[in-house]
């Protein structure tokens, strides 16, 4: 299932199934300054009901078009914590014919007053989670994800978001390399997708099989002796971003 975040001018009260985060008693911050002001009382009866539950996701209707999901949280929780929280969500999600949805503003800013890199680290557990190889598959209707945050929150997330995006990449790139079959992702051919990573700024050293005999690695040369495919060492390199070099993100 593929992710997409939109940022939209403004949340109302026709707004899709609207996403909350609690603590572990289901208290709620940032209601009473949004759209869902008159409804506050009628959701905290509803959660009250419900506090005992263990379950980290619980969904109920607002009304028959609209459902809100409850997300608990621990506010002190670690930024790995965060990340695997999306994960779980993903997960969730998934499970459900729900695939739109919105987050408010006044909730993320109330609850998260204190640690701004939470919706970043949440997000990247999420799409680290729905991470598919589906290159050699046949093509299909893939189902969206989309999520919905108010255009109030685009600024502060974008600030701190390239130190995920390029986690996020370089750890897709990984995954599509460890994924490939081996008749495909050969020495020949790994050695050339390496290459293409120059355009990002790292030095790349191909050690090919005359470099390696001249430096006497036999050891590594006699694993690949039998094969039609050549043998490599490639060495990777980053100094860190200068004026020609922007930061590692692919």
């Amino acid at each position: 299932m593929a992710i997409k975040v939109n940022f939209i001018n403004k949340l109302s009260k026709q707004s899709n199934n609207i996403i909350l985060f609690c603590d572990d008693q289901f208290k709620i911050k940032g209601l009473k300054s949004s759209f869902l002001n008159k409804q506050v009382n009628n959701i905290d009866k509803t959660l009250n009901l419900n506090k005992n539950t263990k379950d980290q996701f619980y969904i109920f209707n607002l009304n028959p078009y609209q459902k809100i999901i409850t997300i608990k949280i621990n506010l002190k929780q670690s930024s790995f914590s965060n990340e695997k929280k999306g994960a779980e969500f993903y997960d969730f999600i998934s499970s459900t014919s729900i695939n739109n949805f919105c987050f408010l503003d006044t909730n993320i800013k109330e609850t998260f007053s204190k640690n701004k890199n939470f919706l970043n680290e949440f997000l990247h557990g999420l799409e680290l989670k729905s991470y598919k190889f589906e290159k050699y598959k046949n093509k299909s209707v893939n189902k969206i994800l989309s999520l919905n945050f108010p255009k109030s929150l685009k600024s502060s997330f974008l600030k701190n978001n390239t130190k995920y995006t390029s986690l996020l990449e370089g750890t897709i790139f990984t995954k599509d390399l460890v994924s490939e079959p081996g008749n495909i992702l050969h020495p020949d051919e790994y050695v050339k997708r390496i290459l293409q990573l120059k355009k990002y700024g790292l030095k790349i050293t191909v050690l090919d099989k005359k470099k390696l005999k001249q430096l006497g690695m036999n050891a590594l040369l006699g694993v690949g002796q039998g094969s039609i495919r050549g043998s490599y060492l490639v060495a990777i390199e980053w100094n860190g971003a200068s004026k020609k070099n922007k930061p590692f993100a692919f």
